[in-house]
């Protein structure tokens, strides 16, 4: 029999969206704080210490699990939503930024998945949200995620998010496949992961792609990215350092140095 809580899910939108869980009685869906959306008044929210796994029974895994999930970036605590009613109820949770969300049910996947530490989103009650560690020197160093991922372990469904589209591939035993380290998003456990330095230098430095990338070699399943959250923050960035910081400058580039609110005699 399994561990982890059954769960119905139906994912809306497009570039934005939002997964919408329904929960029989007693069902229980775990979060990340602050994801949560909407949810029916029968649905009961509650913080817990921990990630609500069989391992976190008692002070001790309490604690052991909380710790984990810092190690990895996280909250100490999650937010819990367990349904009250004796019919079925719904909790709907949206995604921080622009992108998709991947709903995993473990099982079909050996019950263990790697993913980047900001991907999880919400998970059923009883899945373990653990560290993966990497052991290859090139990967913890260059692989944008440091030494430490996440993984998740179980018998029910996880969602992540990433931004842009999403890649899922299928790697054959001894498949290498390469990409940008940011783009990765999860991995089965039996894929190989590893980071390379660029072969060519000259591309590395001057062709925009940076000087390493991640190898990925099956067998197993690869899912990745097309934009990155760290590419949105960069641009971000460097469009207000071209634009002072903020203001109107550069508002309407048709205009030239016009601004919006200057054409109708605002500030």
């Amino acid at each position: 029999m399994g561990i982890a809580h059954e769960v119905d899910y139906k994912i809306y939108g497009d570039d934005i969206q939002f997964v919408e869980i329904g929960l029989d009685y007693g069902e229980t869906i775990v979060a990340e704080p602050g994801a949560m959306m909407y949810m029916d008044s029968s649905i009961e929210m509650d913080t817990m210490f921990g990630d609500g796994s069989e391992k976190s029974k008692g002070f001790k895994g309490m604690l052991a699990t909380a710790g984990k999930r810092v190690l990895t970036g996280e909250n100490l605590f999650t937010a819990t939503f367990t349904n009250t009613s004796i019919d079925k109820k719904v909790v709907a949770f949206a995604a921080p930024y622009p992108g998709k969300i991947i709903p995993v049910n473990l099982p079909d996947y050996g019950g263990r998945l790697i993913c980047q530490r900001d991907a999880y989103l919400c998970s059923a009650k009883g899945i373990e949200i653990t560290i993966a560690f990497q052991k290859k020197i090139g990967a913890g160093l260059f692989g944008g995620e440091g030494f430490i991922m996440q993984k998740l372990v179980g018998d029910g469904f996880a969602f992540l998010h990433a931004g842009g589209t999403i890649v899922k591939k299928e790697l054959a035993s001894g498949e290498m496949l390469k990409l940008d380290t940011g783009c990765l998003v999860a991995f089965t456990e039996g894929v190989d992961y590893d980071v390379q330095f660029a072969s060519n230098v000259k591309s590395a430095l001057f062709g925009g792609e940076g000087l390493f990338l991640a190898t990925l070699r099956g067998p197993g399943t690869v899912w990745m990215q097309s934009l990155p959250f760290s590419r949105i923050a960069d641009r971000i960035y460097s469009a207000s350092r071209k634009s002072g910081g903020g203001g109107s400058k550069g508002e309407a580039s048709l205009l030239g140095n016009i601004g919006i609110g200057n054409l109708f005699g605002g500030d």
